[in-house]
């Protein structure tokens, strides 16, 4: 057989999710909580899935592990179809699945090798096995020296870690994140981040995190999809993501819809308005940084910086700026065809006289 060109990796992922929906019912009515989620999800990567409360992220993450029944669609772990599975099989299945919960679910009476001993105690693992992998597990969360502790002497950050050394015990492929930091101080939060990065990278785990925070997201995910009442209602790198947001509700998860400005905006033009405020999503990559100079005199107008939030995510500059523009008859048309191949878009906010 003769090959030509380089080797394409067809790969297939490590999860498959397709036509996915899961109904509850509460007080006598159906709940549809998932509704027809298609995704799939790379060997190795750190998934991001992010909503609101009640948005449907626990259910779904749930249902990776068999926690939860489906009602309909399917779910491939390595392609084998967890629906088929009997419940030898699953068990199986689970202890290729680590998790990790919000609020750690530590037993108070055992010190913090036994709580890490555990699940190999309860799922028959010979004694010296237990000493080399809770051993090893203690050594790579850096709870080495905190063996012998209670879960009373530690902080909510070695609480978690603690968690994260039971969740890697049975050597998973998968780990799930529930929340995992939500509880947390953001000093602690940062600690947590870290290390999971430090986990997929050692051991190319795939990371399955759910949150509500995208300052989470940013900070460790390779991939995001954002989920609203039930359904994926976005889905990209995060870099991309964050760049343009396509959705409402990822705006708002952004935190992108705050004008923080010490004067009104208004959507209607008033005698006094002296400038059109807009919004230009920025996105360049990190060694390739666009020229704001540049982009500021294709206004043809004088430009002020009201605003700007700009962050480096996965090789790069992603952010947003609000300028008032010393115009207020703008033809915003011409702009957009001159300025989108240097930013990711442009929006009209309104009109309004700076004054500071």
């Amino acid at each position: 057989m003769v090959s030509f060109g380089a080797q394409v990796d067809f790969a297939p992922p490590h999860i498959k999710i397709r036509n996915l929906n899961k109904y509850y019912q509460v007080q006598g009515r159906q709940v549809h909580a998932l509704k027809d989620i298609h995704l799939d999800i790379p060997q190795g990567k750190i998934f991001g899935i992010i909503g609101k409360s009640g948005a449907g992220k626990s259910s779904l993450i749930r249902t990776l592990n068999g926690l939860e029944h489906i009602t309909s669609g399917s779910i491939h772990i390595d392609e084998h179809n967890l629906a088929e599975l009997n419940h030898q099989q699953l068990i199986q299945l689970r202890q290729r699945i680590g998790m990790i919960f919000q609020h750690f679910n530590l037993m108070s009476a055992k010190n913090v090798w036994q709580n890490v001993a555990l699940p190999l105690k309860i799922a028959g693992v010979n004694a010296n096995e237990i000493q080399s992998r809770v051993d090893d597990a203690l050594s790579l969360v850096g709870l080495t020296d905190k063996a012998a502790h209670y879960p009373s002497q530690l902080s909510g950050g070695q609480k978690q870690r603690v968690g994260i050394a039971r969740a890697l015990v049975h050597q998973p492929e998968i780990l799930l994140c529930d929340e995992a930091t939500s509880a947390l101080d953001p000093e602690s939060t940062a600690t947590v981040l870290d290390l999971l990065k430090q986990i997929n990278q050692k051991l190319n785990l795939t990371i399955v995190l759910i949150t509500h925070e995208m300052q989470v997201i940013r900070e460790i995910c390779d991939e995001v999809v954002v989920i609203d009442a039930g359904e994926i209602v976005e889905s990209g790198a995060v870099w991309r993501v964050f760049s343009r947001p396509q959705q409402a509700i990822t705006q708002e998860l952004l935190n992108l819809e705050q004008l923080d400005l010490p004067f009104d905006v208004h959507s209607e033009l008033h005698p006094t308005d002296t400038h059109t405020v807009l919004k230009l999503r920025y996105e360049a990559r990190l060694n390739q940084p666009h020229d704001l100079s540049q982009i500021f005199a294709s206004f043809n107008h004088p430009v002020q910086l009201l605003q700007s939030h700009v962050d480096y995510i996965q090789g790069h500059l992603v952010g947003a700026l609000v300028i008032g523009v010393q115009h207020t008859q703008l033809d915003l048309s011409t702009l957009k065809s001159t300025l989108l191949q240097h930013i990711a878009a442009i929006e009209e906010l309104g009109y309004a006289r700076p004054t500071y």
